[in-house]
C-alpha cells in the first residue's frame, strides 16, 4: 500500500508540471503576437487602381438602371457624348465586368476590362462580350474616353 502512494503522488505532479508548461508556452506564444505590427501605408499607384476599379463599377450600374446623370458626373465632356452615342434602349440587361489591366501613365489611367452582357429588347435576346479599355483622368478619376469594344453599346 505505501508503494501506491509515490506512484500517485508523481502522476499527480508530472500533470501539475506538464500544465505549468503548457501554460508558459501559451503565454508566450501570446506576449509575441500580441506586438505592434508596422502598418505598410497604401501606395498612390494603389489607391487610383481602386478608384478606377470602383469608377467601372459605378458607370456599369448607372447604365444598367439607364441613370444619366450619374453617367454625366462620373465622365468628361466628350466621355458622356461617347457614352450617349452608343447607348440605345433596352428592356434590361446584364454586365460584367472583369478587370485584366491597369496601367497608368503621367495622369491618365487605362482600365482594360473584359466583359460579357445580355440585352433583352422587345422580346429578343441579344449577348456580346469583348474587351474595352476605360481611359480615366482627372481627380476624382471620370471617363474621358472608351477604347476597343464599348460595353455600352448593344449588338446589333
Amino acid at each position: 500500500m505505501t508503494d501506491l502512494i509515490p506512484l500517485n503522488f508523481l502522476r499527480q505532479n508530472l500533470l501539475a508540471l506538464i500544465g505549468i508548461f503548457l501554460l508558459f508556452v501559451t503565454g508566450g506564444f501570446l506576449l509575441t503576437s500580441c506586438g505592434k505590427k508596422e502598418v505598410k501605408p497604401v501606395s498612390e499607384e494603389s489607391k487610383l487602381a481602386q478608384e478606377a476599379f470602383e469608377l467601372s463599377e459605378t458607370l456599369k450600374k448607372a447604365y444598367l438602371r439607364n441613370d444619366r446623370k450619374t453617367l454625366e458626373e462620373n465622365s468628361t465632356l466628350d466621355g458622356y457624348r461617347e457614352l450617349l452615342g452608343a447607348m440605345k434602349s433596352f428592356d434590361s440587361a446584364e454586365l460584367i465586368f472583369t478587370p485584366t489591366w491597369l496601367q497608368i501613365e503621367d495622369s491618365v489611367v487605362y482600365l482594360t476590362v473584359s466583359w460579357r452582357g445580355t440585352w433583352r429588347v422587345g422580346g429578343k435576346e441579344k449577348e456580346d462580350r469583348g474587351i474595352a479599355v476605360f481611359v480615366l483622368e482627372g481627380k476624382p478619376l471620370k471617363l474621358s474616353q472608351i477604347q476597343r469594344s464599348n460595353p455600352f453599346s448593344q449588338p446589333e
